[in-house]
């Protein structure tokens, strides 16, 4: 007679059990830390969302699906997002392409200013900004209040090649326009608030050359786009050098507890984070990543203690 009721008890306990477990599984809001975004593959410091990457850089640097189809990393900055369309790892750059930046293909007058957070870990890298459609001559153009000129004559066939675009009409210019309404600013920069003030240098539109290629008179063959520089800082670099290497040579993605910046995390394949690396991830200190969308046949350490001990209390009351 006191089995039945200490039985229900048990039975009881371990459906309160099994519903907390689940109900904390899907109730975190711990994105997965996927290694990739569209076409590009991420590493360390670049993540897909909050707890994936570097804390440093995951305020700026978001993965997105763009009306619902196409899968973009975007630099998000007080001027606007931006694509990055490569990286390269090895000397710490990427490239963007802001959407007002013109191109030989396309010109448009720019909606808005291009630019960076000062506080944010990139800086502009080697670009070669060509001003459009300025107020000519040019040649006069100057930074304030520092008087210096803006345009390199020694670029000026640069703004010969690009106005022999077609597209330069979108402008309002007229084909093959006068090159005095054309600057080349290089190396490229941005002022006090960290912009490309188009409206303070009197100009329609920009747009940016990473490389001539072997084509220097051909834009319709130059790779175009802005090129940053980032860097990881001091505890950052320690963390790559170390950790972050032994996790990604294990086919993890580096990360952060979303409570704990400071908290190195390895997300593995499986779902689980660990604190070290996904070939030492069935550890005690290993817990499962909720909300990863992982599905994995193997519980956390400390779940089978608890589900041993469940079976273990109802070996006892069967007894």
């Amino acid at each position: 007679m006191v089995v039945v009721p200490a039985l229900s008890i048990f039975i009881l306990l371990l459906l309160l059990f099994n519903h907390g477990y689940i109900t904390t599984a899907f109730a975190a809001d711990s994105p997965a830390c996927k290694p990739t975004c569209g076409s590009l593959q991420l590493r360390y410091p670049f993540g897909t969302g909050p707890g994936c990457g570097s804390p440093i850089f995951q305020p700026y640097i978001t993965c997105a699906f763009i009306n619902n189809q196409q899968q973009l990393l975007l630099l998000t900055t007080h001027t606007g997002s931006y694509p990055i369309t490569s990286i390269s790892y090895a000397s710490q750059t990427l490239i963007l392409t802001p959407p007002s930046m013109s191109n030989c293909t396309s010109m448009q007058p720019s909606s808005s200013n291009f630019g960076l957070d000062w506080a944010s870990p990139f800086q502009l890298g080697p670009s070669t900004f060509i001003l459009l459609s300025c107020q000519p001559p040019t040649s006069s153009l100057t930074l304030k209040p520092s008087g210096i000129p803006v345009c390199d004559p020694s670029y000026s066939y640069l703004c010969a090649s690009i106005y022999t675009c077609p597209s330069v009409v979108g402008l309002g210019l007229p084909l093959f326009p006068p090159t005095n309404t054309c600057c080349a600013y290089s190396p490229g920069n941005l002022d006090a608030k960290g912009e490309l003030d188009l409206n303070g240098l009197e100009c329609a539109s920009f747009t940016s050359v990473v490389s001539l290629g072997d084509y220097p008179t051909d834009p319709v063959r130059w790779e175009y786009g802005v090129a940053l520089k980032y860097s990881h800082g001091g505890l950052d670099s320690g963390i790559v050098d170390t950790k972050c290497k032994s996790c990604e040579m294990s086919d993890g993605v580096c990360g952060y507890r979303v409570d704990d910046h400071d908290q190195f995390l390895c997300v593995c394949k499986n779902g689980y984070n660990t604190s070290s690396d996904c070939h030492n991830n069935y550890t005690p200190d290993s817990e499962l990543l909720w909300g990863s969308g992982a599905c994995d046949d193997h519980l956390p350490v400390n779940i089978w203690k608890m589900w041993s001990a469940l079976v273990a209390g109802l070996m006892i009351i069967m007894a």
